[in-house]
């Protein structure tokens, strides 16, 4: 039995129905009502399993005022379950917003677990899974897209990002430049359904593949992270680069930019040598 005024987020196949669990059948088919993204690809699933219940869409360009009826009905003590076209909702969803909402309105919310292509694509990418972040999609908005990649140039944990084949091209390009063309890369595609495949490769070959070839199908993009930063060693002790500061105070500098110029020079921390100075003249 479902609790009543709940919110039931239900995880569906990505592909492969023979993935759909029992349990998120049976939740389906208990529920008062079904929100789903696409109510005409959730209609396709319920029909499949014989599963007969009234729908609602909410999706991304309707969800402020359909998730206001959707809470309105929760609140009167109806059941929801929460569907995504495939996979898990609220990840990388506007299911995301929904439940948000019940968390910020003490409204029950539970998890029927089910197939998601973010860890999916990661267990198969042979790239670290030990850390990883997941990126979702880059947006088109140019700046916005320059600020993300931007944001993880550095990154040393595995990433994970959605695209759709329309963008791929471009995305590769753009990893390709900020990345490195060394970087690798796993291309996940069509993940779960007949023409499944996973390419491990760099993303300099991916860029340059698929600039002759149409992409076709979802792809999920694994790409490994950046090598750690190597510590700058200390070229001098700290007597050499006291030396060097008081020279740079001579020449002018305050004790502030002495100590900054010392340390570029010799690899010791600036404040070190600072306390050095400081230690020095007294």
């Amino acid at each position: 039995m479902l609790e009543k005024g709940a919110l039931y987020v239900v995880g569906t196949p990505i592909g492969n129905l023979g993935d759909f669990s029992p349990r998120a059948q049976a939740v389906l088919g208990e529920a008062d009502f079904i929100a789903a993204e696409d109510t005409r690809v959730t209609r396709g699933l319920l029909t499949h399993f014989d599963i007969h219940k009234p729908l609602i869409s909410y999706f991304e360009h309707n969800k402020v005022d359909k998730g206001e009826r959707i809470m309105a009905r929760l609140q009167a003590g109806e059941t929801c379950a929460l569907v995504s076209d495939a996979g898990m909702p609220a990840i990388s969803d506007p299911g995301e917003t929904l439940v948000a909402s019940c968390a910020q309105r003490g409204i029950p919310v539970y998890v029927v677990p089910g197939p998601t292509a973010v860890i999916s694509a990661l267990a198969i990418s042979g790239l670290p899974t030990g850390r990883f972040t997941f990126e979702g999609f880059l947006s088109v908005n140019k700046r916005s897209r320059r600020e993300h990649l931007q944001a993880v140039e550095r990154e040393e944990r595995t990433m994970v990002f959605y695209e759709a084949p329309h963008k791929l091209r471009k995305t590769l390009i753009d990893f390709a430049k900020v990345f490195g063309e060394d970087r690798p890369i796993a291309v996940v595609r069509e993940l779960t359904k007949l023409h499944e495949e996973v390419w491990r490769t760099t993303l300099g070959e991916a860029a340059a593949h698929y600039r002759e070839h149409e992409p076709r199908g979802e792809y999920v993009l694994v790409v490994g992270g950046a090598e750690p930063e190597s510590v700058q060693e200390p070229q001098a002790g700290p007597e050499e680069a006291l030396a060097l500061a008081r020279e740079r105070m001579e020449e002018g500098l305050s004790a502030s930019e002495a100590a900054k110029e010392a340390a570029k020079a010799t690899g010791l921390r600036k404040g070190e040598i600072y306390k050095l100075l400081m230690e020095d003249e007294g």
